[in-house]
């Protein structure tokens, strides 16, 4: 067995002291949304809104998606920045299969042995989706985020790839 790592005695037991906080988390979060709604930024300030949303990141599917339209009216409201409403609804869509809208979510890619944008729908115009929602350039997110560089031609290869296995896949189902 190995010291550290995935497989790792140390890396279970972190693993499981991980998933008991966040359920318990969850449960607190959950029921906030539940009796209030989603809370101002004055109300809770700044940490405290991005704790929500990272429980709620961190949750199942199905809870960002039972969340998404309480943290769309949170971002009109002003309640919520939109880069955090963008991590779930990319989230939701990497996760059920789909392609992501504002490039919000990375994927490894066990051939290169690297991490690169998630299929993105229409990434041509991926700025101007940032840009309507608030979001700076995709370029420069990545750069920011995670010292990548945005390669354009790249991503619509990586796009009509997804696109052509998720066609067969559903060819093969039917």
């Amino acid at each position: 067995m190995r010291i550290y790592g995935t497989e790792s005695k140390q890396y279970n037991k972190q693993q499981k002291i991980y998933e008991i906080n966040h359920i318990a988390n969850e449960k607190i979060v959950t029921t906030i949304l539940d009796k209030y709604g989603w809370p101002s930024i004055e109300m809770i300030g700044e940490r405290g809104n991005w704790t929500i949303c990272n429980v709620i990141q961190h949750s199942d599917n199905d809870v960002r998606i039972k969340y998404l339209p309480m943290m769309k009216q949170a971002v009109k409201e002003k309640k919520l920045e939109p880069r955090f409403l963008v991590r779930a609804e990319d989230r939701i869509a990497t996760e059920a299969g789909n392609l992501q809208v504002y490039g919000g979510q990375m994927k490894y890619d066990p051939e290169n042995k690297s991490f690169n944008v998630a299929p993105v729908y229409d990434p041509a115009n991926i700025d101007k989706r940032r840009a309507e929602i608030g979001l700076g350039p995709i370029a420069e997110f990545l750069k920011n985020r995670f010292d990548f560089e945005w390669n354009l031609k790249e991503q619509i290869k990586r796009t009509a790839e997804f696109e052509m296995e998720k066609a067969e896949i559903i060819k093969m189902e039917e």
